[in-house]
């Protein structure tokens, strides 16, 4: 199941922005992140929850929970590329937040049965949770509050961008860049622990500011350039050498980081009223989404297509995932840098959905075998 939304993750996304001037901004925004990246990280979260938590694997029904999200992920795309009624978009938000619920309960139990106690990275994925039924319930509320539509579209925005796939990128980001370089990191668990109420409080601020109160998206963005900050000067001075080479999991997913704290410059300017949401938006995916996505995918993939101990053919596999990474990096950034599309933007395409393929092929191998 993972392997799969991974893969149709990608598609989506990639798919997404190449056929962006043939559906309105919505749908296409929505095809990326409703379809591609939402279902795709609460599958990473049965991943990571049960190691974080050292517990059983997810059950089947669990399991299912992010296909239940792809559903309403479905609907809502449906919605803007028809211009179908409103009451659709009320519907489609429905599966994804039961999804979120489901989800949620089920990491509160694993926490709960921790021998030991939880790893802190689980509260930054229920923190996350919770701005996604928050910007879930602002779409419920688009239809009872008309007037405040523009306001609650931007909350709903904010509180997605930042809040669900932010706060679980970054809580995540530093449970596996010491895993994909090959070194601990003795200061993950600690800055885990306090930095979590300073990212939520940034969260709140920036889309609270950007819906009703301008003003208060700068405090937001502050709060949240203090966990980036920490683990910048950490990776510097613990993994520099893997965060500037030309292959490997860590470029990727040090410009995960870069993107991040570009995304949040940029929200904060959104939240002014300085730059357009399909601006954030095109910032957010080619910066951020698409090199966490297959830095990720790339750690991540062999063990999930061919799961337990770890042999000669996971480390090839790794090596093919992540060849000549360091290049897709810095694609992804100019990509997300320029104005608008352009070749940079085309050529990053061509790697992400390169990539896809790659990951397809190894999927195949596999199953040959």
């Amino acid at each position: 199941m993972m392997v799969l939304l991974v893969m149709a993750a990608m598609l989506a996304m990639a798919g997404a922005w190449l056929i962006s001037g043939e559906m309105p901004p919505a749908a296409h925004i929505h095809l990326a992140f409703a379809l591609g990246v939402m279902p795709m990280i609460m599958a990473a979260m049965l991943h990571f929850v049960p190691v974080l938590t050292r517990t059983r694997a997810a059950s089947r029904r669990v399991a299912s929970l992010p296909a239940l999200a792809w559903t309403g992920g479905t609907l809502v795309t449906a919605f803007f590329i028809f211009s179908l009624p409103e009451i659709w978009r009320s519907i489609a938000a429905l599966p994804a937040l039961a999804a979120g619920f489901g989800l949620g309960l089920w990491q509160i139990k694993r926490s709960r049965a921790a021998l030991g106690g939880a790893h802190p990275g689980v509260r930054w994925y229920l923190a996350a949770l919770i701005c996604l039924g928050a910007s879930l319930l602002a779409v419920l509320s688009m239809s009872l509050w008309p007037e405040q539509y523009q306001a609650l579209k931007r909350l709903h925005l904010h509180l997605n961008l930042f809040g669900f796939v932010g706060l679980t990128a970054i809580g995540t980001l530093q449970v596996l860049l010491p895993t994909a370089a090959g070194r601990p990191d003795s200061g993950v668990t600690l800055r885990l622990h306090r930095h979590l109420p300073f990212a939520l409080t940034g969260t709140l601020l920036i889309a609270i500011g950007a819906a009703w109160l301008p003003l208060m998206s700068w405090p937001g963005l502050l709060l949240w350039l203090i966990p980036t900050a920490h683990i910048v000067r950490a990776w510097m001075g613990r993994f520099r050498s893997h965060l500037f080479c030309l292959h490997g999991a860590a470029p990727l997913l040090a410009m995960a980081l870069s993107g991040f704290v570009i995304a949040l410059i940029a929200g904060g300017a959104h939240g002014s009223g300085l730059i357009n949401s399909t601006g954030v938006a095109h910032l957010f995916v080619f910066s951020f989404i698409f090199p966490l996505v297959s830095g990720a995918a790339g750690q991540l993939l062999p063990l999930w297509i061919k799961p337990g101990r770890q042999t000669e053919w996971h480390a090839r596999a790794r090596q093919r995932l992540t060849f000549a990474s360091g290049v897709r990096a810095l694609l992804f950034f100019l990509a997300g840098t320029a104005a608008g599309f352009n070749w940079v933007s085309y050529l990053a395409l061509a790697a992400m959905l390169a990539f896809a393929l790659l990951a397809v092929s190894l999927l195949r191998l596999r199953i040959d075998e």
